[in-house]
């Protein structure tokens, strides 16, 4: 039996070949894997001896030779296969073992494997006489079968050629993607996805749900440390995962404490501070019936302070924070034994927004805020003060993360009403004043998109802000303009909408 061995992660590769060895097994290597081998004890037959050619062009070509590819694809079911074989003095290889280089961690030209996908895939392709193993963790079981076997099983081998073709799509799908760097919505989009967590349940108990991520990437999730609490349902990914963006992007705004509530991906209740137990509280106190349940994520360290503020708030789902001061996670842990703990890192910038429909999917670049301050515009009589301003862009960066229709009112750092996912934007402003209670009262209200009637801007004056800020645009600016100039609000325009549907 024979096993060519070419592998760019090393690791378990001595204990495999040495295995293979053991068991009387040619092994067939080049490069660095046969240097490996070689240092560890480990009789290797060169690639070169097998060819009778050797390595060129800088290692660009070793093993792309017919005594190797036709050792690899011989169906050994086949008379005239066999005989080929014989004539042209080729040996079977019964078992290919081969990485690819890591693309996605350092991408060039140089990286881009030529001789290893095609080693895999004929392997893959021929997995009713050949194994190919990509994955080190597959080197045991293998090697197991082997040893009390005797051979592999028609179903081993099948499962390893899944895997190696799953390894050379991933590899492909990688270059592809360097390739099309500089094009925000590509000709073609290749996901090369693995599982990375089970979910509790998925959106419901009765559905299943993970998380998957890119292949030989390391996302944000991958570095998020879960210290207490039942495993994350497919929700509590989606909703934590939108409750650390909102905090954090209310801190990029800002540079200041943030803290954002969630509750079935809708902030109810937002606010940023100095202090991080009293910034919590009013972002509690913004609603605090929707806060029971929800999911508090905070772009500090929490501390003992903050922790008696959130006993004494509704139940939390989930915490998420950048870290946990000495003795805070075993009071939550004593105090809230089923909320979930969660430490972790900035969140990743995203690249590409994905979303099914039927028969395919909807792709878009990522909403952001594109536009500040400075190219704003003030289109009535009277200019914002310093604090209106300030309130005006804190409740338009809140309104980013609302869904459509969304209606904020702020005030001091606080999004003390939210009105969200309405059907029309006065009942998103009636909820949003309803729960404000005239606490914003002197504040800012933050449409998504502009106010086609002036309806919308005397709901905003009946709930007592001062400024209102909305993306303009509509057919009837002008008379919402003018109510607004006689209600004697200010009102800005951003340019810029903020749908989330």
């Amino acid at each position: 039996m024979r096993a060519l061995i070419s592998v760019y992660d090393k690791t378990g590769i001595v204990d495999v070949a040495a295995a293979l060895s053991e068991l009387e097994w040619d092994i067939v290597s080049s490069g660095g894997t046969a240097a490996t081998l070689r240092d560890a004890g480990i009789a290797v037959i060169p690639v070169e001896d097998v060819t009778a050619s050797p390595e060129m062009l800088d290692g660009r070509v070793k093993t792309l030779h017919p005594h190797i590819h036709g050792g690899i694809l011989a169906d050994r079911s086949k008379p005239a296969h066999l005989a080929s074989l014989e004539e042209y003095g080729i040996t079977a290889i019964d078992l290919v073992i081969c990485n690819l280089y890591p693309f996605r961690s350092d991408p060039s030209v140089e990286l881009i494997d030529i001789g290893g996908p095609t080693m895999v895939r004929a392997a893959a392709k021929n997995h009713d006489s050949v194994g190919v193993i990509v994955d080190p963790g597959d080197y045991p079981k293998v090697v197991s079968e082997l040893s009390n076997e005797g051979t592999l099983s028609e179903a081993t081998r099948r499962r390893l050629a899944r895997a190696a073709f799953a390894h050379t799509a991933a590899y492909d799908a990688a270059i592809v993607e360097w390739l099309d760097e500089e094009e925000p919505l590509p000709p073609t989009l290749h996901l090369a996805l693995e599982k990375a967590d089970e979910c509790r349940y998925g959106e419901n108990p009765h559905q299943v749900g993970a998380r998957y991520r890119p292949i030989g990437g390391a996302p944000w999730w991958d570095n998020v440390v879960q210290h207490e609490g039942l495993a994350l349902s497919y929700l509590n990914f989606f909703d934590a995962d939108a409750a650390w963006r909102v905090a954090h992007d209310l801190g990029a705004m800002s540079d200041r404490v943030a803290v954002a509530i969630i509750k079935h991906a809708n902030p109810c209740g937002a606010a940023t501070g100095d202090d991080l137990a009293d910034t919590y509280q009013r972002a509690f106190d913004c609603d605090p019936r929707s806060a029971f349940g929800g999911i508090v994520a905070a772009n500090r360290v929490i501390d003992l302070a903050t922790v008696e503020a959130i006993e004494n708030a509704a139940q939390a789902d989930l915490i998420i924070a950048p870290g946990y001061e000495e003795g805070v996670i075993e009071r939550l842990r004593a105090k809230r034994k089923n909320t979930r703990i969660l430490e972790g890192p900035a969140p990743d910038q995203l690249h590409i927004e994905l979303r099914q429909i039927t028969g395919g999917w909807l792709v878009q670049s990522p909403h952001h805020h594109g536009t500040g301050r400075d190219e704003w515009i003030v289109v009535t009589n009277r200019q914002p003060t310093e604090n209106e301003w300030a309130d005006a862009e804190f409740a338009w960066r809140v309104a980013g993360h609302v869904t459509s229709n969304a209606i904020v009112l702020a005030r001091d750092g606080t999004a003390w009403g939210i009105g969200a996912g309405q059907q029309n934007r006065v009942e998103s402003g009636q909820i949003a004043a309803a729960k404000a209670d005239g606490r914003a009262t002197g504040g800012a209200c933050a449409s998504d998109a502009f106010y086609p009637f002036p309806d919308g801007v005397e709901a905003a004056a009946s709930a007592g802000v001062t400024v209102v800020i909305q993306p303009g645009g509509a057919m009837r600016d002008d008379d919402v303009i003018a109510r607004a100039n006689e209600l004697d609000l200010s009102m800005i325009f951003t340019g810029e909408r903020h749908f989330r549907h």
